[in-house]
């Protein structure tokens, strides 16, 4: 057993290497044939978990099967699955989910190769296993980071909480809504603590310990600000509660939530401040001080769409440092709402400052910079040093073209790199897969009924569903001694470093180096396969996994995987 980050397999007489990363909530597992190529009648991976303190191993489930998908009798009807032991991935790289990945302890896994005979018949070969801790926080009483599910199109929210009517029934349609909206669907709790996950669960947690505690200050900075639990937490911090709410375009003036939410606070004592900056304050911080000494920072609104719609990220950093350097931002930004406001890109708050931590090292620089302190260029610079990887979720990347987008294209069509990202698009999302000349490319939403055995899903453009990629990190170089990643508010673009209010997060730790790369390959994998979906559906046919070749002529599936290069470095790169 391990509590490391990465663990490997240690079965000899296997035939394949296992390689287990941890994430958040999540392990990502990554398989590799030892000698040469696989057989031909190798038909794909079984995988099966234990959870902690359980002696019955659970297999994973396949929507996919080999024989062809009946259709669904109705749209309800939910289609079946299948035991991967008998409907196996087809791939050579799996996201877990386990629904009690805050055990304590370690999780096993093991891995089975399906082999199947002329006849149809499977057979299982050695399997191969290891064990790896999912403990809650990344480092725990250091720095914890989580991420929201940002699955509302997907098959899993349809099957346990309903397709499209579903999402009016959890969220509103609108920011304007959200302080008096209320949840009508019978499932409502659970459904929303599955769609914020990690992140929703940690800011809740993060503010209940503040107000548990009399003596704690809490000093928060919102861009949208629209959940009312939020504001009914620091309503009953009263006057040790001060807040700074972003007043530009739709937070200020016609119903706008923010406004509701300011003067509802103003009313319990809590001091309330409102500014843009240059252009908007679009920070999301959140800093605790007193017996809790912690301080959250990320690209997780304080809104409907923040926790249960989109993809975010939330970090959550503690000790007496970091609350005085997050502190001492907020302090410059207080300031700057004042009638005769300091230049906050003059303020220490605009230079990179550590983090303070033992175990990680972990810097934070605040915006609006000036051009002597800007880090924008620094950026692209580094992204343009990548020795190996460049993982990439970046809301908005298609509206901020500059410096790191340019370094970003220019490393994908670098032979000796492998560059994965994702990011939004007005009507859907574009996916660099981990690729060599292969720039970003569009998926749009699935329109029309999906091929068989899947069922129409939510595709992000209804009411009250809007953006759906709304991180912004890069991970360079995830699996070597100097992995780092950069997240935060921070879009990327020039407002966002002399315009906005912004927090940014230099990071240099392969464990969250390792964290942020998984969050950004089981989103690009959910989405390719939407598209594989798209094409599915447009040649008429259903989805089905692929027998062991029948004649010489047949290639079985996973020969792409050994002759496309990008799939080749795809394969190498996690195993």
């Amino acid at each position: 057993m391990s509590d490391d980050y990465q663990v490997t397999g240690q079965v000899a007489a296997a035939d394949f290497t296992l390689k287990i990363h941890r994430g958040e909530g999540m392990a990502l597992l990554a398989m590799n044939w030892r000698q040469g190529q696989p057989p031909r009648d190798f038909v794909g991976f079984g995988i099966e978990y234990r959870s902690p303190g359980s002696n019955r191993f659970v297999a994973l489930k396949n929507r996919l099967t080999f024989t062809q998908p009946a259709l669904l009798a109705s749209a309800d009807a939910r289609p079946a699955t299948y035991s991967t032991l008998l409907a196996p991935i087809q791939k050579f790289r799996w996201a877990h989910f386990p629904y009690d990945a805050d055990k304590p302890g370690a999780f096993r896994y093991r891995v089975t190769p399906i082999f199947m005979d002329a006849a149809g018949a499977l057979r299982q070969g050695v399997a191969q296993t290891a064990d790896i801790v999912l403990a809650r926080d990344t480092y725990p009483g250091a720095l914890n980071v989580s991420f929201t599910r940002g699955f509302v199109s997907s098959q899993a929210f349809v099957d346990r909480y309903g397709g499209a009517a579903a999402v009016p029934t959890l969220v509103p349609d609108s920011g304007k809504a959200g302080l008096s909206f209320v949840p009508t669907h019978p499932d409502a709790k659970a459904a929303l603590a599955w769609m914020g996950f990690e992140a929703r669960r940690e800011i809740v947690a993060l503010l209940k310990a503040a107000v548990d505690d009399p003596t704690c200050t809490v000093r928060l900075v919102a861009y949208d600000l629209n959940l009312p639990d939020l504001v009914e937490l620091l309503k009953k911090k009263g006057a040790r509660a001060r807040v700074i709410i972003d007043d530009s375009g739709e937070h200020h003036g016609d119903g706008a939530a923010e406004d509701a939410a300011a003067d509802a606070l103003a009313a319990a004592g809590v001091q309330v401040r409102r500014q843009h900056m240059g252009n908007l304050q679009h920070n999301k911080t959140l800093v605790v001080d007193g017996a809790v000494q912690k301080a959250l920072l990320g690209s997780t609104n304080f809104s409907w769409r923040g926790f249960f719609v989109q993809s975010n990220n939330a970090l959550i950093v503690s000790g007496a440092k970091a609350v005085a350097v997050c502190g001492e931002a907020f302090e410059a930004y207080w300031a700057a709402a004042g009638p005769n406001p300091p230049n906050f890109q003059d303020s220490p708050s605009a230079e990179w400052r550590s983090l303070g931590l033992d175990e990680v090292d972990a810097q934070v620089a605040f915006s609006p910079h000036k051009a002597s302190n800007s880090v924008l260029k620094s950026i692209a610079d580094d992204i343009r040093t990548a020795r190996s990887s460049i993982f990439y979720s970046l809301a908005f990347l298609s509206q901020t073209p500059g410096v790191i987008r340019e370094a970003l294209f220019a490393q994908t069509n670098r032979a000796d790199l492998f560059v994965a990202g994702i990011s939004d698009k007005p009507t859907g999302v574009e996916v660099a897969p981990g690729s060599t000349n292969r720039p970003p490319a569009f998926v749009s939403a699935l329109e029309g009924d999906p091929p068989a055995p899947f069922r129409p899903e939510p595709n992000g453009l209804a009411r009250g569903v809007g953006t759906r990629m709304h991180h912004k990190f890069v991970v360079v170089d995830f699996d070597k001694p100097g992995a780092r990643v950069y997240l935060g508010s921070y879009n990327m673009s020039v407002a966002a470093d002399g315009k906005n209010g912004e927090n940014l997060v230099l990071i240099r730790d392969r464990r969250v180096a390792t964290s942020y790369m998984i969050e950004a390959v089981r989103m690009i994998d959910h989405y390719q396969f939407r598209a594989a979906r798209n094409r599915a559906r447009e040649r008429g046919g259903a989805m089905r996994l692929r027998p062991a070749p029948a004649t010489a002529a047949d290639q079985p599936w996973w020969a792409e995987d050994y002759a496309d290069p990008a799939k080749i470095r795809d394969r190498l790169m996690f195993a």
